[in-house]
């Protein structure tokens, strides 16, 4: 026990050897970073300024668009700075705080995504009762659920993985501190309590991810059976972005799940952590744009005022330029 050492950094490694592909990896995971901030931001503006996007769904998507950029700033920043100063360590709690709030948000975007397949059935299943079912309260209970149950969740997962000491190794074969990683260097009771708490967590995952299979198998059904072509393509429009998002969600989460945990580092494991990490937060806001008809018009209303105040405000220079002159 007097040789035991306990670490309290870790050293975070990732497959670019040489100085400089470590900044040409920071210049990439800075490029994906912005244009996921421009995307998540984008969509949360336009909703929140276009009076015709205050609805249930809307409010939703506008949402997972914060979480999504949380999410994302949660990792990346730190990635991006440690790839240009070639620190490539972390301390104790800011590893716990990574894995504290990436978990957080994992939570709470599949809470969210269970909350809008119930919000599509409704609309399209029971037109009739969306009104009285649906409202501005539930939403906002169910929002705050979401970020309840992710807290809690969140709490008892980080608490359970940093509850000992860390004494065989302090290197995280990944950029950033992944639950995995954290796992494979931890004690073997850790290991687990871990092992039980992600069976139950895994129950829980399967149920709400067959409870959106139902509801859009339900929808799809509903939708099919419409006699309007045009009706028929707004449910589609709506419904179509919100199952890609889930699925890609879904996608990139299983393979963080089932993928084997690296030992050394790769590209192949980068390119892992980066589809679960980097991928959802950067395409959600592309999906929502392009298949979203109502977004996507909230979108060009947007920058059509933008463009207009501009113009009026460059012209209005001009004239007290002129009257200056004068």
């Amino acid at each position: 026990m007097d040789n035991l050492t306990i670490f309290t950094e870790f050293l975070l490694m990732d497959v670019a050897g040489s100085r400089e592909l470590q900044v040409l990896q920071g210049v990439l995971f800075l490029v994906i970073y912005l244009g996921a901030l421009t995307g998540n931001l984008l969509t949360v503006t336009v909703i929140v300024t276009d009076t015709r996007l205050h609805s249930p769904m809307y409010f939703f998507i506008s949402n997972v668009a914060l979480v999504d950029l949380s999410s994302i700033s949660v990792v990346v920043p730190k990635a991006v700075m440690n790839s240009m100063t070639g620190n490539k360590t972390i301390s104790l709690p800011e590893c716990a705080a990574q894995v504290f709030l990436f978990t957080l948000f994992a939570e709470v975007e599949i809470a969210l995504l269970v909350v809008m397949s119930y919000d599509r059935y409704m609309a399209i299943c029971h037109p009739l009762h969306y009104g009285l079912i649906i409202t501005p309260s539930l939403c906002s209970q169910a929002t705050a659920g979401s970020w309840a149950s992710g807290l809690v969740y969140s709490a008892v997962h980080t608490g359970a993985l940093f509850r000992l000491p860390f004494t065989k190794t302090y290197v995280i074969q990944q950029y950033f501190c992944d639950v995995p990683q954290i796992l494979r260097i931890s004690s073997s009771l850790v290991q687990f309590s871990e092992f039980i708490f992600v069976v139950l967590c895994t129950c829980f995952v399967l149920a709400c991810a067959g409870f959106i299979f139902i509801s859009y198998i339900k929808i799809f059904s509903t939708v099919l059976k419409m006699h309007s072509v045009e009706a028929r393509n707004k449910a589609m429009s709506t419904c179509t972005p919100q199952l890609a998002v889930l699925c890609l969600f879904f996608i990139t989460a299983s393979v963080a799940a089932l993928g084997p945990i690296a030992k050394k580092p790769s590209l192949r494991n980068l390119l892992t952590a980066m589809s679960y990490t980097m991928l959802p937060p950067f395409m959600n806001p592309i999906i929502y744009c392009l298949r979203n008809r109502e977004i996507n018009s909230g979108l060009q209303r947007m920058f059509h005022r933008f463009s207009r105040v501009s113009i009026q405000n460059f012209l209005t220079k001009i004239k007290i330029s002129s009257i200056i002159v004068r």
